[in-house]
């Protein structure tokens, strides 16, 4: 597994100092807790460090890391699940009827040709139930992320890949999108999605065989 040179100087302290504690590793090297991670969270999936709770990181060893390398081969077109999607025309009481009914965090906004058009979260929501606005009447365009802003994902990306950008931009699911060109302007087709609860299970998975 090829390692950046911050996730390699991560992997030397923990050989040197572990068990060692991530706020430990950060002051180490001058960043904050957040900062590192993403960096923390691909070396424990790949197996090369180990995390125990109130103990810390430990090495666990470079050979460990061809569980990494089998999870940079897998296909996000093989994981994807059905997204829950709106009409963007859908009001935002609607929209949180169907976000519990389905029990989801992130709903996918289409417009009328099924192209993304935006994302609403749980998050979203509960601040809107809480303020003033009519939620009857009002549409979840008017509140949801909108394209170019939503972080998305192509079906042949790694879920590597997937799982690196929904630690870097702290989401809970990616929509899984096929690019097209209608009319002149770039078109996102939404085919699916893949989230954290994806991800994890994959790692399951792979640890377990």
């Amino acid at each position: 597994m090829q390692l950046s040179e911050r996730q390699q100087k991560i992997v030397d302290i923990v050989k040197e100092r572990g068990p060692i504690t991530g706020e430990q590793i950060a002051k180490k090297l001058s960043l904050t807790r957040a900062t590192l991670r993403p960096d923390l969270a691909i070396l424990t999936m790949s197996g090369i460090l180990e995390a125990r709770p109130r103990v810390g990181y430990y090495y666990n060893g470079e050979e460990t890391g061809k569980l990494g390398e089998e999870f940079r081969e897998l296909e996000v077109s093989n994981f994807k699940s059905v997204p829950i999607v709106v009409k963007d025309t859908t009001t935002l009481y609607d929209a949180v009827v169907s976000m519990f009914m389905e029990d989801v965090d992130i709903l996918f906004v289409v417009n009328s040709d099924n192209y993304l058009e935006g994302v609403l979260s749980r998050k979203d929501l509960l601040k809107i139930t809480l303020g003033q606005m009519d939620i009857h009447k009002v549409p979840v365009s008017v509140m949801m992320t909108r394209v170019p802003n939503v972080i998305t994902i192509t079906p042949e990306a790694s879920i590597y890949q997937a799982a690196k950008k929904l630690l870097d931009y702290e989401v809970n699911a990616l929509p899984v999108i096929r690019n097209h060109e209608s009319d002149g302007e770039a078109k996102m087709e939404l085919i699916g999605s893949i989230s954290k609860t994806t991800i994890t299970k994959i790692m399951v998975e792979l640890a377990e065989r």
